[in-house]
């Protein structure tokens, strides 16, 4: 199994905007939790301005699926999204 961390960066409204998609985006969230696939997530704060999905699976591919299922992807609220590689040192690996 590989972590990976998704990072999303967010609009500047993004606290404001997402209450229309919260609900869907929590369902995505708990269902990739319940799955086995999420470890944990959550929005960086002072400033609100990027959140973190750790993920461990075998490769990317579920990671990918999820954003594009993501209301806040598709609608706006991340202007930009990366996938990275995360190697852990020291944890539970």
């Amino acid at each position: 199994m590989n972590y990976y961390l998704l990072i999303y960066h967010v609009d500047d409204n993004y606290v404001v905007r997402r209450a229309p998609y919260r609900a869907e985006h929590l369902r995505l969230v708990r269902d990739a939790y319940e799955r086995g696939e999420l470890i944990m997530a959550g929005a960086l704060a002072d400033p609100v301005d990027q959140a973190i999905l750790v993920f461990r699976i075998p490769d990317k591919t579920p990671i990918e699926k999820f954003v594009c299922d993501d209301p806040y992807v598709r609608n706006g609220l991340i202007r930009q999204w990366a996938i990275r590689p995360w190697t852990v040192v020291i944890g539970n690996a």
